[in-house]
């Protein structure tokens, strides 16, 4: 509940906050009738009204103290998405885009806090409706320090439509920073936490205009403790031809520091032309460290050898960087615009892990420890053209095309100590791929129905090179044809039905690609480069109701695609080997449902769920994996007297989830309580007070292996990692006037999600 100060001139709107609030795009039927009363005493009362303006009633009335009661939904739905309004939620003052991200509609957080977004992996993250590469490889590390008083709202694009890459995109996270266009003055604000594993998160936001140049500039930076990266694990594997059983004890630390930063710039030449332009990069070093006790015993239970390893990545280092430049130009008619654009993604990767053997009883191999090095280069060029025309009032047609330029280079060394006749394995392995992609779409809006239907073609050309001769050279064509299609129909002011069909591929990338073998006494690793594109397919229907204390969306849909890539494990001799194929078929029942209840003024409950029925089959090995796993997300906030706001939440998953075609983890949970309360004018200072998991002490991850040649199980314990005291402090400075200037005849109900919206 917000109180604002209006002033009503001619058909003029001008609104100045007295207390801090984004913006307020709606007037209550009530408020409306009331300011028409006070119009109308008002011209009887001036007797210097000349009768041939009655028509436009001119006025100028100051309306003090009036407080204007309404409720701002946080989710909103269009024809292609569902966006969540982060600057509504009183939260994002003081937390991280990671914790925004639970409350976000299709949206889970599943396994090490992996995000998952309609229940897979499979997505893109944007970034102001453009391509983050940057968010995409790094979205865990960056969101955990990311303070989400920078960002404007969460989007969830459901229907990419064929303007977007058939890659990955079974959905698309856009995530929307603060906008300073057509603001004057300077904002920003600094944000700084402390927890009681010696985890430090700092950052800061500035923003401003000069003229027509728009800057917005965001750093954070995160350092990871050794208490907080503590990790045990108890490995049991049986190997089922020979009854051989394996036992792995793991400890280990991985302490780092992590820096992010971006800058974006926009700058209107004129009315029509529009230049802008961003430069971001992502900066990860650990000191990566742990040793392993192993056990191998026979049939009977008679112990064959055992081991210690200690392994040690001293410079593990990783670092994306990525810019881009765009040039849109507007024409006169409203909505016709062409986009030029270009995109450069590069990425630099080095480990050099060192392994060592102690401990050792009746030890089978003829090496006391080996050297490996890695390097992996990544380099992307992307150019882009697209053009939009509306016609005939209630159309529009967006088409265009685009070229991809993508370079991988890895080198692989191994080398084997206290053994000169133990062979070395080495690697120089160069992987390219060439896509071009045109496309069409048509999109229609009008009274109660909206729909979009395009085709996306899209050839690849893929070569892999062993530059040192260690290989033999391969390259395919692609071609593939990517239809979507989405229809929207309005029911009434509350309630939207939308049903859509939906397709994807997914190549593989050069991990799962490259040759190099990686071998170590019981284990052996190895990619595959014959692998092909898969397909993904997906049909959903929508279900929004949006009430005065109640919004509920509810989402049935049904994944299937015959021919994914995953994971092939096998033994042989023992030992256990490795690889990836397009072996995979999925079938996924599953339902999603997001609630937003205020049962009383000051109350609000939030809910997140996601059930699946999925179904993993490998009909080369005859296997199948049925799993339905339920994610879930539950928060309760009250606000109470003195500006203090206290919530309760728990979240994990219910039920088994796929780790792979062998595998499944069990479920977990967790919970937590936040204290907040904001200082100072306007709100500017605010304080958060969090603990989780109180009530227990170490998180366990556990997987069970249940098909295949190895079977067992996993129990991954992130020890004192999961109850955790934290402070986390908010400070805004600065100021942006928000001039809102209304002269056409038109209404926009904002406030109504799943209404008859318009397009951004």
């Amino acid at each position: 509940m917000e109180k604002t100060s209006i002033k009503i001139l001619k058909s003029e709107c001008f609104y100045e906050e007295k207390n801090r609030t984004t913006y307020m795009r709606f007037f209550t039927i009530s408020f409306v009738l009331l300011a028409l009363q006070f119009a109308v005493s008002a011209q009887t009362a001036n007797d210097s009204i000349n009768t041939a303006q009655q028509d436009s009633i001119p006025l100028s009335i100051s309306l003090d103290s009036v407080e204007v009661t309404a409720q701002r939904q946080l989710i909103r739905q269009s024809i292609d998405r569902v966006s969540y309004d982060v600057q509504a939620d009183n939260d994002a003052k003081t937390q991280t885009v990671m914790d925004m991200l639970r409350k976000v509609p299709m949206v889970t957080i599943g396994r090490d806090e992996n995000i998952l977004v309609k229940g897979n992996s499979n997505y893109k993250i944007y970034k102001n409706g453009h391509l983050d590469p940057n968010l995409t490889k790094n979205a865990k590390e960056i969101f955990k320090a990311m303070p989400a008083s920078s960002i404007k709202r969460i989007e969830v694009i459901t229907d990419p439509g064929a303007r977007e890459d058939a890659e990955g995109v079974n959905a698309i996270l856009n995530i929307v920073m603060m906008d300073t266009r057509h603001m004057d003055g300077i904002t920003g604000n600094v944000n700084a936490g402390y927890t009681s594993l010696n985890h430090t998160n700092i950052g800061g936001y500035f923003a401003t205009q000069f003229g027509k140049l728009n800057l917005s500039v965001n750093y954070g930076y995160s350092h990871m403790s050794k208490r907080e990266t503590k990790l045990d694990s108890y490995i049991h594997r049986r190997y089922v031809e020979s009854g051989k059983t394996e036992d792995i004890a793991n400890k280990g630390t991985n302490p780092g520091n992590v820096h992010f930063a971006d800058i974006n710039a926009s700058y209107d030449i004129d009315s029509l032309n529009l230049l802008s332009a961003s430069f971001g990069g992502y900066f990860c070093k650990q000191d990566i460290q742990g040793l392993a006790d192993s056990e191998i015993f026979d049939g009977e239970g008679n112990l064959i050898y055992s081991y210690r390893e200690n392994y040690w990545l001293p410079d593990y280092g990783h670092q994306s960087w990525n810019g881009r430049f765009d040039y849109e130009h507007r024409t006169k008619r409203d909505g016709e615009k062409l986009t030029l654009s270009y995109m450069l993604a590069l990425t630099r990767q080095h480990s050099d892990q060192e392994t060592n053997y102690s401990n050792m009883v009746n030890f089978p191999f003829p090496y006391m420890g080996f050297l490996t090095k890695s390097r992996e280069h990544f380099t992307e060029h992307t150019f882009q053209v697209d053009y939009v025309r509306p016609f005939m009032q209630w159309n529009k047609i967006e088409f265009g095309a685009k070229y991809i330029d993508r370079r991988n280079m890895s080198k692989h060394r191994q080398d084997f100590y206290q053994e000169p006749n133990f062979p070395s394995y080495s690697t120089d392995f160069k992987h390219t791929t060439h896509i071009a992609a045109v496309y069409a779409d048509y999109i229609y809006d009008h009274d109660r129905w909206s729909a979009r239907a395009g085709l996306r073609y899209e050839y690849s050309y893929m070569l892999g090179n062993y530059l040192d001769g260690s290989g033999q050279s391969f390259h395919k064509h692609l071609n593939d044809f990517v239809p979507q299609a989405s229809i929207q129909y309005q029911i009434d002011e509350r309630q939207s039905l939308k049903l859509g069909y939906i397709t994807s591929i997914t190549r593989p990338g050069i991990t799962y690609l490259n040759p190099a073998i990686v071998t170590t006494p019981m284990r052996v690793d190895f990619g595959n480069p014959q692998l092909a594109s898969a397909r993904d397919q997906r049909l959903q229907l929508t279900y929004l109701y949006v009430g005065q204390n109640l919004t509920l969306q509810v989402v049935p849909q049904f994944n299937f695609s015959n021919d994914q890539i995953g994971s092939v494990v096998y033994a042989k001799d023992d030992m256990r080997y490795g690889t990836y194929g397009n072996v995979i078929k999925n079938r996924r029942f599953q339902i999603e449902t997001y609630l937003q209840w205020k049962p009383f003024s000051k109350t609000t409950l939030v809910a997140n769920l996601d059930y699946s029925h999925a179904i993993q089959k490998n009909t080369n090995l005859n296997m199948e994996l049925t799993c339905n796993p339920l994610y879930y997300y539950v928060n309760v906030n009250q606000k109470l007297p003195w500006k203090l706001n206290i919530s309760a939440y728990v979240f994990g998953q219910i039920g088994h989830a796929h780790e792979n075609i062998y595998s499944y983890s069990r479920s977990l949970h967790r919970c937590g309580f936040n204290l907040q309360r904001s200082f100072l004018s306007d709100d500017r200072l605010t304080v958060r007070l969090t603990v989780n998991a109180p009530f227990n002490k170490n998180l366990h991850y556990y997987t069970r292996t249940v098909q295949g040649d190895i079977l067992g199980y996993e129990d991954t314990i992130n020890s004192q990692n999961n109850r955790q005291f934290q402070i986390s402090v908010s400070f805004r400075f600065g100021k942006l006037k928000s001039r809102v200037k209304k002269t056409e005849t038109t209404i926009e109900n904002d406030d109504v999600v799943g209404g008859i919206t318009r397009r951004n």
